[in-house]
């Protein structure tokens, strides 16, 4: 039950920072933006989640994560639901505001099944937690463009609020901790975030986000302006990528269990995401339509398949008690470069054009694999 519930709060989250680019071209048209623009309007739930992952991620270390996700859950949804009547400034700082909140869900879920799973099914497990937020996208992108087109984005923005209030009342009725839970005391963080091998996992996780945010966020941007793929088309097969990673996220997880480790996985997926992308970036203007979607749907997949490892390895090398706070450290890295990705790509993309988008991710992917050089970065608990 937990564990379904945290998955469902991870997937309303996501809704959000992976739901919305969905409705990008419409989010453009209501508020005046260019390409950059929406790509920094969308960037800044990310940005706020960045923010307040690590503090989210010691409360719940401190104080468990029923009251973490449930005061997350409500805030966040009152801030999606100040987005609705505002202008694109004051949008841009609900959003905000929605990824300070939402921020809890991804600290303190990925907590709750470090602490009731054990670690031969504990890839599986997170596997299912992480598999949400693509399907979560995925619903979202197969309904969220019919809402804003019948009644409007300010509509749009009330749904998920709706939603992730919802949710957060299943989250305060259901979840809890296992008997026996390690709780720590105020402070003792700094073990934590100067782990050597912490931090270069969570800088390889924040260059393997740059593909699965390039994919995520302007997939639609890309099927639909460049390739001239109509807006609903695009979205349906966006939310098709969404699913096929989301079965890849629980594939990666079965695979880390019966591998008893989650960095080999890990660094594969790498290098099959750097070669899809550096693939996909010679396709582009020079192959059928047909061809290239038919690439660029399983590289987003599989650009989006691999957090469940990074995550479950993260958590893995926390001392007791401590898991919340490395997740927080790890995700930290991810929300910066989620932050930074789309308009960066978004950049890239009109002043050099989409194939040169799609090679920076291919080269992202490739650092990934390179930070994560077997023998730099091994599996274990942080001594302490």
């Amino acid at each position: 039950m937990v564990l379904l519930v945290g998955a469902l709060a991870q997937g309303t989250n996501a809704a959000v920072f992976l739901g919305l680019p969905s409705i990008s071209p419409y989010l453009r048209e209501h508020f005046g933006l260019s390409l950059p623009q929406v790509g920094l309007l969308l960037g800044a739930a990310n940005l706020g989640t960045m923010l307040a992952l690590v503090p989210w991620g010691a409360v719940a270390d401190r104080r468990g994560e029923r009251l973490v996700m449930a005061v997350g859950g409500f805030g966040a949804a009152a801030c999606l639901a100040l987005a609705a009547p505002s202008g694109a400034v004051l949008a841009g700082v609900a959003l905000f505001g929605a990824g300070l909140f939402g921020a809890s869900v991804n600290a303190a879920s990925g907590r709750a099944v470090l602490t009731w799973f054990p670690r031969e099914r504990r890839g599986l497990a997170m596997g299912v937690r992480q598999t949400a937020v693509p399907l979560g996208a995925a619903v979202t992108a197969a309904l969220l463009p019919a809402v804003a087109v019948g009644s409007g984005v300010p509509v749009a923005f009330l749904a998920l609020a709706g939603a992730t209030a919802l949710v957060a009342v299943a989250v305060a009725v259901w979840v809890r901790e296992p008997p026996g839970v390690v709780r720590v005391a105020r402070g003792g963080q700094g073990l934590v975030l100067a782990d050597r091998r912490l931090l270069r996992l969570s800088l390889a996780s924040g260059l393997l986000v740059v593909p699965q945010f390039t994919a995520g966020a302007l997939l639609v941007e890309l099927l639909h302006g460049h390739l001239g793929i109509a807006a609903a088309t695009a979205a349906a097969l966006f939310a098709v990528a969404q699913v096929l990673g989301g079965a890849g996220r629980l594939a990666a997880g079965i695979w880390s269990d019966r591998a008893g480790g989650r960095l080999g996985p890990l660094r594969s997926i790498g290098v099959a995401v750097a070669l899809g992308f550096a693939g996909c970036a010679a396709l582009l203007d020079t192959a059928p339509r047909w061809l290239v979607c038919a690439a660029l749907l399983p590289t987003a997949a599989l650009a989006m398949s691999w957090n469940g490892l990074a995550v479950t390895a993260a958590g893995e090398l926390a001392p007791p008690g401590r898991g919340g706070t490395a997740l927080g450290m790890q995700n930290s890295a991810n929300y910066l470069t989620a932050t930074v990705t789309p308009p960066l790509a978004g950049w890239v993309a009109m002043a050099l054009g989409w194939t040169w988008a799609l090679v920076l991710a291919a080269v992202c992917a490739t650092a990934a694999r390179v930070v994560l050089a077997r023998g730099k970065l091994t599996e274990g608990p942080v001594a302490g």
